[in-house]
């Protein structure tokens, strides 16, 4: 990843993050890239690493509301987006929201419930709206979704479709702290938790408008073409049955927009599409059957296409 210096105003929220979270801050600045970007996030990892404790921070950071969705396999739509309730004093219906309604929401466990109940909450992330009793009801800005799923569990779950998928900017994993930082973990839970006692240091109203500075970063033909290029090389390689679709790509430009601004650029260069394609693409991409026995990942697919493809040279300098 780059060494390059970060945005002093976002950097402030990564330093907010790195008070409860230990070791993750690559984590961390690819959940604020997807915030920046006005997309979602798919974290897959085992229980206890602390995927709460990052989106709560993260939450906090920006002064935004959280919300929580634990889904199991009788949750139902109208738990996720709301329901309207007949009141009989006033004979009319009221609508009490659901969890959905907030800015920052955590959906635990999404693969445990129903695909309509998924798409409940799909559909919030696609439209940033959601219909109730025939009603468009829009969400509030910003509009984030973390969403986890076990990736060792898989008995009685209901695993995304391909197309529910790409609605995800970014897939990542967060992985267990090394030995060091784990005991740095123990010494701070013998104290009072940090995350009871950290503060905003972003008000929504700052990040909605770097959200609108973030779609003004530049992005060069020779950058867009290069990304073009591996999304295609994606969809002909020898492994792959489904490579990334065009979303995909147009998901890679945003990400590389806003990863460009995390960086206190206002233009992307070539280092930002290496680093973020096999983020954007890996979950976007449906292996050959022989390949997932060889145990061949999508994201080594994204690495291979990378490798054979000259890196642009930029034509425009700052």
């Amino acid at each position: 990843m780059s060494h390059e210096t970060v945005n002093p105003k976002l950097q402030s929220i990564i330093d907010n993050i790195e008070k409860v979270m230990i070791g993750k801050r690559k984590v961390a600045e690819l959940s604020i890239v997807s915030l920046l970007a006005g997309g979602h996030v798919l974290l897959e990892d085992v229980p206890g690493v602390g995927k709460t404790m990052m989106v709560r921070a993260l939450a906090k950071s920006v002064g935004a509301s959280f919300k929580r969705i634990q889904f199991t396999p009788d949750l139902l739509p109208s738990d996720v987006i709301g329901v309207s309730i007949y009141n009989p004093k006033e004979m009319e219906f009221n609508f009490r929201p659901g969890p959905i309604m907030g800015n920052i929401i955590l959906a635990d466990e999404i693969n445990r419930t129903s695909p309509k109940t998924q798409s409940a909450l799909l559909e919030g992330m696609e439209e940033s709206s959601v219909t109730i009793d025939g009603m468009t009801r829009k969400l509030d800005k910003p509009f984030f979704v973390m969403a986890t799923q076990n990736p060792i569990e898989y008995e009685g779950t209901y695993p995304l479709p391909e197309a529910q998928l790409d609605r995800f900017l970014l897939k990542m994993k967060m992985g267990y702290p090394e030995p060091e930082e784990e005991m740095e973990v123990l010494h701070r839970a013998q104290r009072t938790p940090p995350i009871d006692e950290l503060a905003p240091v972003m008000t929504l109203e700052e990040l909605r408008y770097i959200q609108g500075d973030v779609k003004e970063v530049l992005v060069d033909d020779t950058i867009k073409k290069y990304i073009v290029e591996i999304a295609n090389r994606t969809r002909i390689h020898a492994n792959v049955y489904l490579g990334a679709s065009p979303r995909g790509s147009i998901a890679l430009m945003k990400a590389c927009q806003a990863y460009a601004y995390l960086r206190g650029r206002d233009y992307v260069v070539p280092d930002d599409v290496q680093f973020l394609a096999p983020f954007v693409f890996s979950h976007r991409i449906i292996m050959k059957s022989e390949a997932r026995y060889e145990g061949i990942t999508p994201e080594e697919v994204v690495e291979r296409v990378m490798a054979r493809i000259p890196v642009p040279v930029q034509r425009l300098v700052r």
